[in-house]
C-alpha cells in the first residue's frame, strides 16, 4: 500500500462521513464509518490507513456506495486500481 498519509484531509474525510451516514443505509458500513471516524482523529497513523483498506476490501457490493458517496476518499481505499 502506497503512503498517502500525508495527503489525508480532515475536512473531506468529515464530507465523507457526512455523505455514508446520510446515503448509504447499510448496517455493514458501520465498521468503515468508525474506521474514518478514528482517522479523522489520528490522520497520520498509518495502521488505521491500513484497517480502512482492508475494511474497504472486503466490502463487497457495498464498495459502489462508498466510491458514489464519498470520491474524496477513494486514494485512501484504492491501492492499485489497475493491478499495476
Amino acid at each position: 500500500m502506497k503512503n498517502i498519509t500525508d495527503k489525508i484531509d480532515v475536512v473531506k474525510i468529515e464530507e465523507a462521513i457526512q455523505m455514508l451516514n446520510t446515503y448509504v443505509e447499510d448496517v455493514s458500513i458501520k465498521p468503515f464509518i468508525a474506521i474514518l471516524e478514528e482517522i479523522k482523529v489520528e490522520p497520520e497513523n498509518e495502521t488505521l490507513l491500513k484497517k480502512l483498506f482492508d475494511e474497504f476490501q472486503n466490502m463487497g457490493i457495498t464498495q459502489g456506495a462508498v466510491l458514489t458517496y464519498a470520491t474524496s476518499i477513494y486514494d485512501l481505499v484504492v491501492d492499485d486500481p489497475f493491478c499495476d
